[in-house]
Order: structure tokens, then C-alpha cells, then sequence
């Protein structure tokens, strides 16, 4: 063995121990968080679906409320179906801008939010009912007013123990942003939009 080989060796062993270190620092070893993906960038969603997978990968059981996108076809909706342990509820009437009409789109909000506190109760009724809970794009709810941020905050906070709660969209309000466990703000670098992309099954959607 080399030089460079016995210095990377050194290397890794106190990385080891400086991670290791770290891990038994920490106290809790799991409870329910609350997890925020929000920012201008692409991902939000993606990253919760792959989260709501991982977590059926382990036999845990997920639900998956999306706000706002409608009913249209996604690759999300035929890839969940595969996955007995996720149920997939659409709340959604579509895009603000194609539906334009607030009242519509609060009902809908009104609706999906309803089917997220059903979850919740069954949750905190039976912890092994219920281990995740994807909430897709509840923030763009939120930011619209079609839900009152309050109301919905105190809610996720009341969340049982044990339930993970996952709240995707831009503009995360700040009273979510503080409660969260959880936070990432995507950033976008370069999008292929911008340069006269449109939108691709199995990219985007």
C-alpha cells in the first residue's frame, strides 16, 4: 500500500469516527416529521413521490392528497398505482390560470384539505394505518388564500407522533417554514424551459 493509499485510509477512519460521533449525539431516535420542499426550482414533487416509494419500499403505508393539478394524466398517477401501500387522492380542478374561477378552486382545496384531516385522525387513531402523508403543492393552496394558513398550521402541528407529513409547492408560508422539521428550497441554475423547451412526459410530468 502506498502512500496516498495509507493517507486515504486515515482519512476515511476519522471521518467515521467524526460521523459516527455525530449520530450518537443525536437523541431521538424517530418521530413524525414535518417536511417542506418549496423554492422557484424544479423537484418539489418529485422529491415527495420518491420519498412516498422509499417509504412503501419499507411496507409503511403513504397517502398522497395533490391540490390544484386536476385530473390530467401523470406519470405519478400510473406509477403509484403499482405501489399497494400508497392510495393516490386527486383534489385538484387544475391550474389557477386554466380553471379561473376562485370559487371552484377553493372548493377544491376545501376538498383536498377535508381528505388530509381524514388521513390524519386515521393516523392518530391507528399509527400503523397511516405512516406517511404526502401533501402535493398545498402551498400554491395557501398562497392563493384558497385555505387559511392558520388553520392548516395548527393542524399539522396537532399531527400524531408518529405521522410524517410532507408539504410540497412554492412559496412555503413562513408559519409552515418555522413549524417544518424540514426544510429545502429548490433553486434553479438552468431550466430547459428557458430555452424553449416545453414540458415532456416522464420530465415534468
Amino acid at each position: 500500500m502506498n502512500a496516498t493509499d495509507d493517507d486515504h485510509r486515515e482519512r476515511m477512519r476519522a471521518l467515521q469516527a467524526e460521523q459516527r460521533e455525530k449520530v450518537a449525539s443525536k437523541p431521538i431516535r424517530a418521530r413524525g416529521l414535518l417536511i417542506v420542499y418549496t423554492g422557484p426550482g424544479k423537484g418539489k414533487s418529485t422529491a415527495a413521490f420518491g420519498l412516498a416509494m422509499r417509504a412503501a419500499g419499507h411496507g409503511q403505508r403513504v397517502a398522497v392528497v395533490q391540490f390544484v393539478k386536476g385530473k390530467w394524466k401523470t406519470g405519478e398517477q400510473a406509477a403509484l398505482r403499482r405501489f399497494p401501500e400508497i392510495e393516490h387522492i386527486i383534489a385538484g380542478e387544475g391550474f389557477t390560470w386554466d380553471t379561473q374561477d376562485r370559487a371552484v378552486d377553493i372548493a377544491a382545496a376545501e376538498r383536498g384539505w377535508d381528505e388530509a384531516v381524514q388521513r390524519i385522525e386515521l393516523a392518530r387513531r391507528d399509527p400503523e394505518a397511516l405512516h406517511l402523508l404526502v401533501l402535493d403543492e398545498l402551498n400554491i393552496a395557501l398562497r392563493h388564500g384558497h385555505l387559511d394558513v392558520e388553520r392548516v398550521a395548527t393542524a399539522l402541528a396537532a399531527r400524531p407522533p408518529k405521522l410524517h407529513i410532507v408539504v410540497t409547492g412554492r412559496d412555503a408560508p413562513d408559519r409552515l417554514v418555522a413549524l417544518a422539521d424540514t426544510v429545502t428550497r429548490m433553486e434553479p441554475l438552468k431550466h430547459a424551459f428557458d430555452a424553449g423547451v416545453r414540458a415532456q412526459r416522464g420530465i415534468e410530468f
